[in-house]
């Protein structure tokens, strides 16, 4: 494991965010997590997979260490982003389904030193980017790429659509940006919503800025679009991932055309 980010750049105006595919943790964490932390399930399992080769040109950036070092799709300074509902923090002390993770739980001292060690960076890469491809067009979108089950009880009722896309309520980007996404997601068989349960993470809505022109949206997938199963070894469905990709193509393109088209 090289660093905490890995960086791809590509000459689009579309930069792919990959927060929470990584699965490094380093040794003297993961000797403080508990064995249901050690089994690391809250992955956002081969997202990168999903996308690589979709979008030619497409600039990603992407988390190696895991979530659970700490979370670079939360607030640095560990305000919630859905108050009052049940989700994880900036070092998460539960997994998803609520269960404790560590058998020696981070100190103030660990969360600061693992934020400046891995958020920090990560965040940096991205904003470089963000600005280079700002640059070089006139416009930026940020795509935040994540993947969770389809059934967890503690974070949400019932299952969750297949495309869940986030925009804070069409904060964070362009309507054009927001209409086309949806519209292409509506239209592939696949379930969709927009700003429903998920609205779009810290990165979606700290960068997210369309008046200066760097727009952001989140699509959040279902893994049983995706996986074989939605439990341990957490296995890439080769078929059903080629299903999914076609379509995830058509959004990105549909986006990268309209970034192009709001830059004229």
């Amino acid at each position: 494991m090289s660093g905490p980010v890995e960086i791809s750049r590509g000459d689009s105006p579309i930069v792919l965010g990959l927060p929470h595919t990584g699965t490094h943790v380093p040794a003297t964490i993961e000797a403080k997590l508990n064995a249901r932390g050690k089994a690391l399930a809250d992955t956002d399992w081969h997202v990168h997979t999903l996308y690589e080769g979709l979008l030619p040109g497409a600039t990603t950036v992407r988390a190696t260490f895991h979530r659970y070092v700490v979370d670079a799709n939360r607030d640095p300074s560990g305000a919630s982003l859905y108050p009052g509902q049940n989700t994880t923090s900036l070092v998460p002390l539960t997994d998803f389904d609520g269960q404790g993770i560590w058998d020696i739980p981070p100190s103030e001292k660990d969360i600061l030193e693992r934020r400046e060690a891995f958020h920090a960076p990560y965040h940096a890469a991205l904003k470089a980017e963000l600005e280079r491809v700002k640059a070089a067009h006139g416009v930026a979108v940020l795509y935040d790429c994540h993947s969770i089950r389809s059934h967890i009880p503690f974070l949400f009722e019932g299952t969750l659509p297949d495309m869940s896309i986030g925009t804070n309520n069409g904060a964070t980007c362009a309507p054009e940006i927001e209409a086309i996404a949806h519209e292409f997601a509506t239209s592939s068989p696949y379930t969709a919503v927009l700003n429903g349960r998920f609205k779009g993470g810290w990165t979606t809505r700290y960068y997210g800025r369309p008046s200066e022109g760097v727009h952001a949206i989140q699509m959040e997938l279902a893994q049983s679009t995706y996986l074989k199963t939605e439990v341990p070894p957490w296995a890439f469905d080769t078929d059903k991932a080629d299903r999914l990709r076609r379509w995830l193509k058509d959004i990105l393109d549909a986006i990268h055309d309209t970034a192009l088209e709001l830059a004229r």
